[in-house]
């Protein structure tokens, strides 16, 4: 029987001779409160996506509309829908190229729509590096409303052509379609960065609320799963830590058989037979030059390749806690040395797909 009359600060409780504080469903109603906590941030991620998509075309970029002519051009540019995907016809090299860091972005092209001159950027892939005529060409585009470059584009152009720049300039339409603005690198990063951190807060929200709901399929649960049933591993531990607690913090405790962590940063449970290693480590908390405190992990590594970092708390508690895991089961290693960090090593043999590895180069062939 473990001997508990031991004392070691006023923030550690055992509860041989007090009547113990009330610890029933204590581990679930700390997960739920965990990803009730944590729910926020992917809902406020989602409205920040949501704010980007008032502001910037997203909806296009991701779905691009079909544009069929010139007015659907117009159109889709004032209504905010700057991305489109377009077959166009009859195309011609201007003879010009867009350049963007000593490299050729685009091949500046145009066709004829609705009796307007349009300028068309096309990649160089798509204009096969400057194509002289291009009959039918299907692209995704970036509506420009007079772009920088269109003055200097229709002044060249109007010199080859022998034509006055204002003469030209009536002739040519205010838009210009460019493909390197829609398929270029950035724009395929913003769009796959959005989809991708999208999907991931969403389905962060659906499991967050899963969770909540029950806590048993949660991941500090699931994580039990080498060492037995979880589900039933978490209504043992509940029985536990609600009849008789054996040590209490202001979040760690420990029952007859498991060592449970109910913080801010985390929720977990271990059985106590299965802790390997255990030490301690503090971090110097400082402003500038001023040193204001100094909190203490508590680091311990368990059988299958589990690790836990209880941080931020005292070292009365983190001795306590020690005192009594190592009272607990006389096989755990107390204490960070080298000499059990490398009995942890061959425990859990870490070593051997090394081992596996140097004994295969080793052969002789």
């Amino acid at each position: 029987m473990i001997n508990f009359k031991k004392i070691f600060s006023k923030n550690i409780r055992p509860f041989e001779e007090s009547t113990p504080p009330t610890f029933d469903h204590h581990i679930t109603g700390s997960i739920k409160a965990y990803y009730k906590r944590r729910i926020y941030s992917p809902i406020f991620y989602l409205l920040l996506l949501l704010l980007l998509a008032g502001i910037f075309p997203v909806r296009s970029m991701i779905s691009p509309r079909h544009l069929t002519s010139l007015s659907s051009i117009a159109t889709a540019y004032k209504s905010h829908s700057s991305y489109g995907k377009i077959t166009l016809k009859n195309l011609y090299f201007t003879g010009y190229r867009q350049y963007w860091l000593g490299a050729t972005r685009g091949y500046y092209y145009y066709t004829v729509m609705n009796d307007k001159v349009v300028l068309v950027l096309l990649d160089p892939l798509t204009s096969e590096q400057g194509n002289p005529t291009i009959k039918n060409v299907t692209v995704r585009a970036r509506i420009l409303k007079d772009p920088a470059t269109r003055p200097l584009v229709l002044e060249r152009l109007a010199e080859d052509l022998s034509w006055t720049r204002q003469g030209l300039t009536g002739s040519v339409s205010h838009y210009t379609l460019s493909e390197p603005d829609a398929t270029g690198l950035l724009p395929r990063v913003f769009v796959l960065a959005y989809v991708v951190t999208g999907l991931f807060a969403i389905l962060s929200i659906i499991s967050y609320l899963l969770y909540i709901r029950y806590p048993a399929y949660s991941r500090q649960i699931r994580r039990l799963a080498p060492y037995g049933n979880p589900r039933k591993m978490l209504k043992e531990a509940e029985e536990e830590l609600s009849t008789l607690p054996q040590l209490a913090t202001e979040d760690m405790f420990i029952t007859q058989h498991y060592f449970i962590e109910t913080s801010t940063y985390g929720v977990a449970i271990v059985p106590i037979r299965e802790i390997l290693w255990i030490y301690k480590y503090s971090t110097l908390h400082k402003l500038f030059w001023h040193h204001f405190a100094i909190s203490y992990t508590l680091c311990l590594t368990c059988n299958k390749h589990r690790y836990l970092r209880c941080p931020k708390n005292t070292k009365s508690n983190i001795d306590g806690i020690m005192d009594y895991l190592a009272e607990a089961n006389h096989d755990i290693l107390v204490g960070f040395s080298e000499e059990n960090r490398r009995k942890v090593e061959v425990i859990q043999n870490d070593l051997l797909p090394l081992r596996k590895i140097l004994a295969f180069l080793s052969r002789r062939v």
